[in-house]
């Protein structure tokens, strides 16, 4: 028996729980639980071949979280609540022997920074438990670093060089949104720009290098943005022989426009604020004025494409290798109510949990995607609905 508890009830958590139902040989039981109720219950009325439990949870408060873990007794608790939460969900985990997984590394809510240091430093205490917390296992990061990985068993004896690039070539025909958490995205977006290039980090101002880059199957050319992104972190550390890494972003030029104006008038300020005799974080408010995210499913038509061109050696000469994914909005939205943003997002969340609960990924501690075999999770993903295409041999320009 492989019962989960899914945390978190966005357009993530909606696909997540989704694809858990339609995977029963290795999900015989599932909760769903946030801090809204009401929003678990209208994904649970989505799934009509699979009874879903739903709860009440405040993510932040350990005490909460450790007492559904043993009131529902979950194999794997996946957190798909916002960043902030990990740590607390971890310390849950923790109190109550419960294995963990994530999609995205912790945040602190006070400062615009995200790195592994903070769950990192959990792995001897999720060790010495006998536990396992599976890190990042979203697409970007996640299945980048799988593919990263995939680049350095099969078609690369040495990775050098690797370029993650992530387009979103789909429009949704709102003025300004974002396609997940408004809060998170401008926060990730307005950070600093790093890269690591002959072993260290390089930091240049956030979006300030752009590139063309041509992507396959027909969605052509777009302008890209060089930012960090959090697997670059790990994969440094977990295959040192690599030299460069850089992230790559698409934005149209109405989201930057929007995004520049906003900034400018100060309502991407995550400090503190006085209006009217009250505390506000303008871009708290600026998240509550937006468009939900959910809301863009409908909306929202065309295709992502995400993936990592690696460089390097084999067999002595020069080669590269491009692994990537593409997903169609309307496809997903079909399927489980929610656009590819959500969707390639929580596909691989769920097939991390599969790989654990299967026994194909295991080991106790705190670990990042790179460093498990990735042949049976792309395998596995695939027949989840995300495919993998290589292109091998290939020539793409140095960005």
């Amino acid at each position: 028996m492989s019962k989960v508890l899914i945390i978190g009830a966005g357009g993530v958590g909606r696909v997540v729980t989704h694809k858990c139902a339609q995977a029963k040989d290795v999900f015989t039981a599932i909760t769903l639980a946030s801090r809204t109720r009401s929003k678990c219950d209208a994904i649970a009325a989505e799934i009509l071949h699979f009874p879903i439990n739903t709860a009440q949870v405040d993510a932040d408060q350990v005490p909460e979280l450790v007492d559904l873990i043993l009131q529902e007794k979950p194999q794997l608790v996946l957190n798909v609540a916002l960043p902030y939460q990990d740590l607390s969900i971890m310390e849950a985990c923790l109190k109550t022997g419960v294995d963990y997984l994530d999609t995205a590394n912790y945040e602190p809510p006070e400062t615009a920074k995200f790195e592994y240091s903070w769950q990192w430093a959990y792995q001897d205490r999720f060790r010495e438990k006998g536990l396992m917390a599976l890190l990042g296992s979203g697409f970007d990061p996640g299945v980048t670093n799988v593919y990263t990985a995939l680049a350095a068993k099969k078609y690369l004896d040495e990775v050098q060089e690797i370029d993650i690039i992530d387009a979103n070539a789909g429009s949704h025909g709102q003025p300004f949104a974002t396609n997940f958490n408004p809060e998170i995205n401008i926060r990730e977006v307005t950070a600093p720009c790093r890269h690591w290039e002959n072993g260290r980090w390089v930091e240049t101002p956030a979006l300030a290098t752009r590139r063309s880059f041509d992507f396959p199957e027909g969605i052509g050319p777009m302008n890209i943005y060089r930012m960090y992104h959090e697997e670059m972190e790990s994969l440094v550390k977990h295959i040192p022989t690599i030299k460069k890494a850089q992230f790559w972003m698409t934005f149209s030029d109405n989201y930057l426009k929007h995004l520049e104006v906003l900034q400018n008038v100060g309502m991407t300020r995550i400090d503190e604020v006085e209006y009217q005799g009250q505390k506000i974080v303008p871009l708290q408010f600026l998240k509550a004025v937006l468009p939900d995210p959910g809301s863009l499913g409908p909306l929202t038509k065309g295709r992502t494409c995400i993936g990592v061109i690696a460089r390097g050696l084999k067999d002595g000469q020069r080669k590269q290798v491009y692994i990537y994914n593409i997903c169609d909005h309307e496809a997903c939205y079909k399927e489980v109510n929610s656009q590819a943003i959500s969707y390639t997002t929580g596909v691989p969340a769920v097939v991390g949990a599969m790989m654990m609960l299967t026994g194909k990924w295991r080991g106790a501690g705190v670990f990042n995607m790179e460093q498990f075999d990735p042949e049976p999770f792309l395998e596995t993903l695939a027949a989840m609905g995300l495919a993998t295409e290589v292109l091998d041999g290939g020539e793409w320009p140095e960005l």
